[in-house]
C-alpha cells in the first residue's frame, strides 16, 4: 500500500499521559497527527489499551516539502526539529478512539486511509480550478 501519511516523529519517552510509544504523522492536508495508545482497563488477566488518534494544534506540515512549521512563528533562519512536535503541555485535539485495534500498524492504516481521501479531494479540486481556468479561457475567447 501506497502512504499518503509521513512519520514526523517517534518518541517512547513523552510528555504525553502516556507510558507507551507515541507517533507524529504529516498528512497532506498540512496538518500533524498523533497516535498514542492509553489504558483504559486493567483486569488480572489482561490489560485493555485504546488507540487515541488526535490533531496537534501548534503545528502544521509541509507535506509537499517535508517541513514542519511551527506556529508561534520562530526566529529567522531558526531551525524546526522534528523532535519539537513532543513538548511539554502540547495543545492537541483529540479526534477519534479505538479500542478495537491491536497495533501501531493498524492504527498507522487507518491513518494512511484518511490521508489516501485527503489526497483524492486534492487532486479533485485541483483538477476543478483547472477546468474552471479553463472554462472562462473559452469564454473570453469565444467572446472576442
Amino acid at each position: 500500500m501506497e502512504m499518503f501519511v509521513k512519520l514526523i516523529h517517534q518518541s517512547s519517552m513523552t510528555y504525553l499521559p502516556s507510558k507507551t510509544p507515541v507517533q507524529f504523522y504529516g498528512l497532506p492536508d498540512g496538518k500533524v497527527y498523533l497516535i498514542y495508545t492509553r489504558f483504559y482497563e486493567v483486569k488480572y488477566d489482561r490489560t485493555y489499551l485504546e488507540y487515541v488518534f488526535a490533531e496537534h494544534n501548534e503545528f502544521s506540515y509541509d507535506f509537499e516539502n517535508d517541513k514542519l512549521i511551527p506556529h508561534d512563528k520562530p526566529k529567522v533562519n531558526t531551525p524546526v526539529f522534528n523532535e519539537s512536535v513532543d513538548k511539554p503541555d502540547p495543545k492537541i485535539n483529540i479526534l477519534k478512539i479505538y479500542r478495537n485495534l491491536s497495533s501501531f500498524a493498524q492504527a498507522r492504516e487507518i491513518l494512511n486511509r484518511k490521508a489516501q481521501k485527503m489526497m483524492e479531494n486534492i487532486k479533485s479540486r485541483n483538477e476543478n480550478k483547472i477546468h474552471d481556468i479553463n472554462s472562462s479561457d473559452n469564454k473570453k475567447l469565444a467572446s472576442a
